[in-house]
């Protein structure tokens, strides 16, 4: 990843450790071919400035779905809050508007598209394959597992599953990702390629 891409990317509000963005973007640049890439959690758009300049050097368009209201963990007097992501209209937490400038001042706009909504609602009628997929959304059990539920299928045979956020002990954070990850592992379809921090690179068997 280039220098400047590296500096935009850091730069954007986010709580992905750089390493691991950096681990992201390498994991998109070995994705195979067949499909887009596809991101559940833009937040501000820091992962997608990692996987966007992958998808932009490989061709490929990144779609980046979120609601852009925030995880609970977001919400006012919560530990994540930002009191400057509320929209002073609304009163109402609003990343999108954050997350569409960091996408154009990194010149990203022709390979990341913004899909704005429900990840549950567009998953339930999503129907492209995906040569990478990137689970970092809500973290609460229901939203994790409908993550998993609609999405994984859609991945490609030999493509990625990338998981955020993955602690195995209980005293570094949330289980909900965790058991995802155990739950693609326990499915014998994906097998496990790269660590670092909490992401896990899981690659997706040519023959399940």
């Amino acid at each position: 990843m280039d220098a400047e891409a590296l500096k935009r990317a850091s730069a954007a509000k986010g709580f992905m450790p750089i390493s691991e963005g950096l681990a992201l973007y390498e994991a998109a640049s070995g994705a195979p071919d067949g499909g887009p890439f596809l991101e559940i959690g833009g937040y501000c758009g820091r992962s997608a400035l990692f996987l966007g300049q992958a998808a932009a050097e490989r061709g490929v368009l990144l779609f980046s779905v979120d609601h852009h209201r925030g995880s609970e963990e977001n919400q006012p007097g919560w530990q994540w809050h930002d009191s400057a992501l509320i929209d002073v209209r609304t009163g109402i937490l609003d990343t999108l508007p954050h997350f569409r400038l960091n996408v154009f001042e990194a010149g990203l706009e022709g390979s990341v598209v913004a899909v704005v909504g429900d990840s549950a609602r567009i998953g339930a009628v999503w129907r492209t394959p995906l040569a990478l997929l990137f689970i970092d959304g809500g973290h609460s059990v229901a939203a994790a597992h409908a993550d998993y539920e609609n999405w994984v299928p859609h991945v490609v045979n030999d493509g990625l599953l990338v998981i955020h956020d993955v602690f195995p002990d209980p005293a570094d954070g949330g289980r909900p990702p965790y058991e995802i990850y155990c739950r693609a592992l326990a499915s014998g379809v994906f097998v496990e390629v790269g660590e670092i921090g909490s992401l896990r690179v899981l690659r997706r068997g040519a023959c399940s």
